[in-house]
């Protein structure tokens, strides 16, 4: 996954809004949005990578979620295993961020460059984990107040064009919107723009410059390389009262593949939903 904007905490009513793409080689092979255990039997929620066996986004029915970018790097270290399986790490434990944290702390070079936010949503604590910072590659903890996030290829809130959209737009979207469709529809239509971010604003990232070029747009088309944006989702939590002392929430989730063929070649986008119920 290359993009993301989140919200949390920052509407009353939607306390936590994800909106993301994962940019991928085309021929990596993936399952779609779906529910699936571990062999502890953890429930997830999520796609899968079957190459590696680990996701890009995921959740839990008791309100643990985790997501995760890597770090744009002209000559990356090789790494002996795959980002992925941080995310369903955190989905299938029940510890807190630090201790996850020092347990990673242990094996971090094992891992390229990433960037990894852990939520719980029970307990409403967010932190942000990256191996890449300004503090070099030894692993960096921040957590997270409420507010509004971007998060693409770079540390958190690097002011990429594209992540500056996204985040504009989830803003735009929490203060105007009157009901969970006009919350989205800005989102998936930022999430969907091709346009590319002009030759000035390009990061530095030490790749060539027509890479740069082309991973600039939110919605990523590179036929010359394979790769593109293979899905994109959009996470809504929506508050629903009270019963007694405990709050509930119910929480929506659609992802949207994209097959990346020619017109007519195959059977197009596909849609896939999720909902389940915190408390």
């Amino acid at each position: 996954m290359c993009l993301i904007a989140f919200a949390i905490g920052a509407s009353a009513r939607w306390p936590l809004v994800i909106a993301s793409n994962r940019d991928e080689f085309l021929n990596r092979p993936t399952l779609p949005l779906g529910r699936w255990q571990t062999d502890a039997g953890q429930e997830i929620i999520s796609g899968r990578d079957l190459r590696a066996g680990g996701t890009w986004l995921g959740l839990t029915p008791g309100g643990r979620v985790a997501f995760l970018t890597n770090v744009r790097e002209a000559n990356p270290p090789a790494a002996p295993r795959s980002r992925g399986e941080l995310v369903t790490r955190w989905l299938a434990q029940s510890g807190d961020a630090a201790a996850f944290a020092t347990a990673l702390a242990q094996g971090g070079a094992a891992y390229g460059g990433f960037n990894l936010v852990l939520g719980d949503f029970q307990s409403n604590a967010w932190t942000w984990l990256s191996n890449r910072s300004a503090t070099g590659s030894a692993l960096h903890m921040q957590a997270l107040a409420p507010g509004v996030y971007g998060l693409s290829n770079a540390a958190l809130n690097t002011p990429w064009p594209k992540t500056t959209a996204l985040q504009n737009a989830l803003r735009a979207s929490l203060q105007a919107a009157s009901d969970p469709d006009a919350l989205q529809a800005p989102l998936w239509a930022a999430l969907g723009s091709r346009e590319r971010a002009p030759s000035e604003h390009l990061p530095a990232t030490g790749v060539p410059l027509a890479f740069e070029d082309a991973l600039s747009s939110a919605f990523v088309d590179f036929p010359e390389h394979a790769y593109g944006t293979r899905s994109s989702t959009v996470l809504l939590a929506s508050a629903q009262g009270r019963t007694g002392a405990a709050r509930h929430w119910e929480v929506q989730l659609e992802e949207r593949t994209h097959p990346h063929e020619a017109p007519g070649a195959g059977a197009g986008m596909q849609r896939r939903h999720a909902a389940l119920s915190w408390q």
